[in-house]
């Protein structure tokens, strides 16, 4: 699974790429993998204010439901508005087509809290071998 390096990311598998001073987030691979395949993705409305960690929308596939978590703190400018007729591009194209939402961050610095590329390869890692230690599925 190839991990975009120039990305931020959450342990609970959002990411976080800066454009300018705004920010645009989507789920992981290793998020829409475990999910399967998506049929819905209730999103925001643009100048919802989000708080970090705070749960921004649901993301529906075949296999279950997950909320979406903010990576930081910010007022949504813009929504992913191809999601509503074609879901499916969570997982076809979860880091380009598959994004979800436009942030005006509050807070730049908090960025500085999320992980790496290479700090969320490891987290991943870590996730894998406590499921095969534990024989469990790995599902968000």
């Amino acid at each position: 699974m190839s991990i975009p390096q120039e990305l931020y990311y959450t342990k609970d598998h959002e990411w976080l790429r800066k454009e300018g001073d705004e920010v645009v987030i989507g789920i992981t691979r290793f998020a829409a993998d475990q999910l399967g395949d998506v049929v819905f993705v209730e999103l925001p409305q643009v100048e919802d204010t989000l708080q970090m960690g705070g749960t921004f929308g649901v993301v529906e596939s075949v296999k279950a439901a997950s909320d979406l978590f903010s990576p930081i703190t910010g007022q949504v400018i813009a929504t992913n508005p191809d999601l509503a007729e074609a879901p499916e591009l969570v997982n076809e194209d979860p880091y380009g087509k598959g994004w979800m939402l436009r942030l005006k961050p509050e807070d730049p610095a908090q960025m500085d809290a999320l992980l790496t590329a290479q700090a969320y390869t490891a987290w991943l890692e870590t996730c894998s071998s406590f499921a095969v230690r534990f024989g469990q599925n790995l599902t968000l």
